[in-house]
């Protein structure tokens, strides 16, 4: 762990951590939410299973974000024949987190298999500058941290693990990454450095990993390999809906069809369904959307 007369950084709501082996090609990253988890967990009412699998794709997502870094957005979506059709979670690289998982609110099953029997899972990579990037993963196995390792170890990219964990108050996750070779040239021993880094990772209890901070969580893990932590980057819940994206969503229709609504309801109402946030819009609102069809009277 950290020299004596290094500070250790301490963790403080909802943060990620990277770290770094000082002595091996590997890093790492925490994350731990709480209160970003409570606000998305409160948009909707989800029974404790649903909770529970949300929050690990929430602190999956984190991991994965971090772990790219990219300007733009990562998307989890998961869709599947089980208790959940759809399950999907946005975080970017500011780290602004919202999650849904829709058609759920009958879902009383508390098993990974049974909520997403059947699923895959796209892993959505949306930069800001760019082409969008998208692989799909296999919903076979017993959770999602064992389905994203299998999709790490086919894809032939870096070596990587992740440990999720969630309780419908906390959600929390470790992910590690081989580095390619800088300190160690030699393949069997950067082999051996990752299993056995792995291998201790893999002891790692679900109460561990959401009630221990990250320091306290590596020393219990690594206290015999020197770890370097960085700086922490705070995790908030933050929707990016917005009036004016309601309202442009609303313009794709014909005019006719807003025309009609109009005429039926007197004014347009749509809901966010990550946040809730409704959005109301008259005829006044309008104008420009309906365009030649606004100068029909509306009774």
């Amino acid at each position: 762990m950290n020299p004596p007369d290094q500070p250790v950084p301490t963790v403080d709501g909802d943060r990620s951590l990277r770290f770094l082996f000082e002595n091996s090609d590997i890093r790492g990253e925490t994350v731990q939410l709480d209160e970003a988890y409570q606000d998305i967990l409160a948009t909707h009412e989800y029974a404790p299973g649903v909770s529970r699998l949300l929050g690990e794709f929430l602190a999956a997502a984190v991991l994965l974000s971090t772990t790219l870094k990219f300007d733009g957005k990562l998307i989890l979506q998961a869709r599947s024949q089980g208790q959940i059709p759809l399950l999907m979670v946005e975080c970017n690289s500011a780290l602004e987190i919202r999650a849904i998982a829709r058609g759920a609110e009958q879902a009383t099953a508390g098993s990974f298999d049974q909520l997403l029997a059947g699923g895959q899972l796209a892993i959505t990579i949306d930069p800001d500058q760019g082409q969008r990037y998208q692989g799909i993963v296999p919903l076979v196995e017993e959770s999602l941290a064992h389905s994203l390792d299998a999709y790490f170890q086919h894809s032939e990219q870096l070596g990587t693990r992740v440990w999720l964990a969630a309780d419908g108050q906390r959600a929390a996750g470790l992910l590690l990454q081989q580095l390619p070779a800088q300190l160690v040239e030699e393949k069997s021993q950067r082999d051996d450095q990752w299993e056995h880094a792995c291998a201790l990772a893999g002891t790692v209890e679900d109460k561990e990993l959401l009630g221990l901070e990250t320091p306290a969580l590596l020393h219990r893990l690594y206290h015999e390999a020197p770890v370097r932590l960085f700086d922490p980057s705070p995790v908030v819940f933050r929707c990016s809906c917005s009036r004016a994206r309601t309202r442009n969503a609303l313009s794709s229709l014909p005019p006719s069809e807003v025309i009609d609504l109009l005429e039926e309801l007197g004014c347009i109402t749509m809901d966010c369904e990550f946040c809730n946030q409704q959005y109301r819009f008259t005829r006044e609102d309008l104008v420009d959307v309906l365009g030649e069809e606004q100068s029909r009277t509306l009774h």
